[in-house]
């Protein structure tokens, strides 16, 4: 499958650092608001959450900067769905300015029944046009863990 153009937003001047950058804590806001529309495209955001009781939960994130982001710009989220099984979805995001790609970012998230207090399959529909959605192939940066470093801190 391939990416989808799901969210664009103005950079707001209070997301700003002391530099003039975007401050590196509000990279996870037009990330966060990708993710909700992503979730209502495949029919899984708030509607399908007051109906069913379930809901998306997030298990872990990775955060990557590529590009440095000053005011003023229009922040475009690219999103793609990268893996799912039967409870979990991967997905990712690659931040735009312009022309220029700023950040990735990608999740684990947990479907999960918050009136049993669980985690529970996706919907059989939902879940195969998750499957579907699926890109191939992911895109290098999708599973990368923090670089490990050799050599003890000094205390």
């Amino acid at each position: 499958m391939s990416t989808f153009r799901v969210h664009e937003e103005p950079l707001q001047q209070e997301w700003l650092d002391a530099y003039g950058h975007l401050n590196e804590a509000y990279y996870l806001v037009p990330f966060s608001n990708a993710t909700w529309k992503l979730q209502d495209r495949f029919g899984i955001g708030t509607a399908y959450f007051e109906e069913t009781g379930c809901a998306l939960y997030t298990l872990e994130t990775h955060l990557r900067y590529v590009g440095e982001v000053r005011a003023p710009a229009t922040l475009s989220i690219e999103a793609a769905i990268l893996g799912v099984d039967s409870k979990r979805l991967q997905i990712g995001h690659t931040m735009w300015s312009a022309d220029q790609e700023c950040a990735t970012f990608e999740c684990m998230l947990l479907h999960y029944d918050t009136r049993q207090q669980r985690a529970t399959a996706f919907p059989e529909v939902v879940h195969k046009s998750l499957l579907d959605a699926v890109l191939s192939p992911a895109p290098e940066w999708a599973g990368r863990a923090v670089r490990q470093l050799c050599g003890a801190v000094a205390g």
